[in-house]
């Protein structure tokens, strides 16, 4: 079976200028189809998407929690205020937030309980997602996708 491509799906007549043109345009196209389904789930469970990311960060560093800087560094998508929205995770009591004891300049945040039931309860749905919008691919092919994608964010490497 044949694919559709990007120059079929935007209706556009003539051929692209450039591959990286066509390229760039396929990324973006690839990120509104596969964001609009995650972004729906997680707005069933009350999350954007960037305060699932900071929910999934804190899980994975565990009791010792984070601080502020290291945990917007470590986000897919940048926000350009995290205190902001660890702000509104700490008001829906998802996170909490202290002053670490070795350095009173270092705030720490950690995931609550009621942050990892909303976590858990995402986790099997998010999973269900994944493989319908990417499960017609086999792992070849998306080790590939995330290798080139991989080589398109980092040109000095």
């Amino acid at each position: 079976m044949t694919r559709p491509r990007l120059q079929d799906e935007i209706k556009q007549s003539r051929p692209f200028d450039q591959p990286e043109a066509e390229a760039i345009l396929n990324v973006a196209r690839t990120q509104e189809v596969l964001r609009a389904p995650l972004d729906a789930l997680m707005k069933s469970h009350g999350l954007s998407g960037s305060s699932y990311n900071v929910l999934r960060i804190l899980r994975g560093a565990g009791a010792q929690g984070l601080p502020c800087r290291e945990i917007g560094e470590r986000m897919v998508t940048r926000v350009p205020d995290v205190t902001r929205l660890l702000d509104r995770l700490e008001g829906a009591g998802l996170v909490t937030r202290r002053r670490d004891t070795q350095d009173r300049r270092v705030v720490l945040t950690r995931i609550t309980k009621d942050g990892l039931e909303r976590l858990q309860a995402l986790d099997g749905p998010m999973q269900g997602l994944q493989k319908q919008l990417l499960g017609h691919m086999d792992r070849n092919e998306l080790e590939t996708l995330s290798r080139l994608l991989e080589a398109a964010r980092h040109r000095d490497a």
